[in-house]
């Protein structure tokens, strides 16, 4: 099965997004995911996981519900407050009632940089890493990346997932592109860490100035530092909206990732999201 490893939904009415303001133009609405199920069947994805979009519990429950109506939804990267870990043990405890809840992700990017190097933090992480929960790590920029090297040394048995293959600088020069993949380097050389082929925009200007040949150098470069068995498609819709669309972004990877062999590529599709989401256990 085709599984998007990275789909948002998000109701203004239910959960608070304060980086969903009305700069963020045709995004700044509520997303349903009924609105874009008939374009995952288009394309062929048969499941989805929801990614979290709020640093609260209500987006969580949200996803939660979507999920009970919806059994496209093969898994859930919830929230806990990380920095409280007097309340986590609570929190983990309600989420593993349940089992579509397959990770924690919080909006690090929008937070100060090295937050989740704090003392409260770090204990919280070793609680996810007890839970059999993966943390999703969304960057504003590479420079990020240097942080999930120091969480994996700290965490050995903790699974990492790099969000948007940590934000490559496409559109920028070579120079960019080498210190994005030598942060990327260091991440890969991490067993327990995976990275998703989702959210690839133009870093410069306009999200959608980009071109199938200018993300196929960091999909190449992501092949060969982490290998497919390691990275999963994630199709980062409603967010890819201002990218171009959902349809334009799955042609795109389609293309790059044609040469690839067959069972490499399923890995890439699917595969690879089921192992590290464990999703046959869900």
């Amino acid at each position: 099965m085709i599984i998007d490893a990275h789909l948002h939904v998000w109701d203004l009415g239910r959960a608070r997004y304060p980086w969903l303001t009305e700069d963020a133009g045709i995004l700044h609405r509520d997303h349903a995911i009924e609105e874009i199920l008939p374009t995952l069947s288009a394309v062929g994805v048969g499941g989805a996981v929801l990614v979290q979009a709020s640093d609260e519990a209500a987006d969580t429950e949200l996803m939660i519900d979507v999920a009970r109506r919806h059994p496209e939804v093969v898994g859930i990267v919830g929230w806990v407050p990380l920095d409280r870990p007097d309340l986590v043990p609570a929190a983990l405890d309600r989420l593993a009632e349940e089992p579509l809840v397959v990770g924690i992700r919080s909006l690090v990017h929008e937070l100060p940089p090295g937050w989740l190097a704090g003392m409260a933090q770090d204990e919280s992480l070793s609680m996810l890493a007890a839970a059999g929960l993966t943390l999703d790590f969304p960057t504003k920029d590479p420079a990020a990346l240097a942080e999930l090297v120091a969480i994996g040394e700290r965490h050995p048995d903790l699974g990492l997932v790099v969000d948007h293959l940590g934000k490559p600088p496409i559109g920028h020069g070579e120079a960019e592109r080498a210190q994005w993949r030598e942060l990327l380097a260091a991440v890969a050389e991490n067993p327990r860490a995976s990275a998703k082929v989702s959210g690839l925009y133009s870093a410069v200007g306009d999200p959608a100035a980009w071109t199938v040949d200018s993300l196929r150098p960091f999909v190449d470069d992501a092949l060969e530092l982490f290998g497919p068995g390691r990275l999963m498609y994630g199709g980062d819709w409603p967010v890819a909206r201002i990218a171009g669309g959902y349809e334009r972004m799955w042609d795109a990877l389609g293309t790059i990732l044609e040469p690839l062999d067959p069972a490499d590529r399923d890995l890439v599709l699917g595969g690879t999201a089921e192992r590290v989401y464990r999703l046959a256990e869900v």
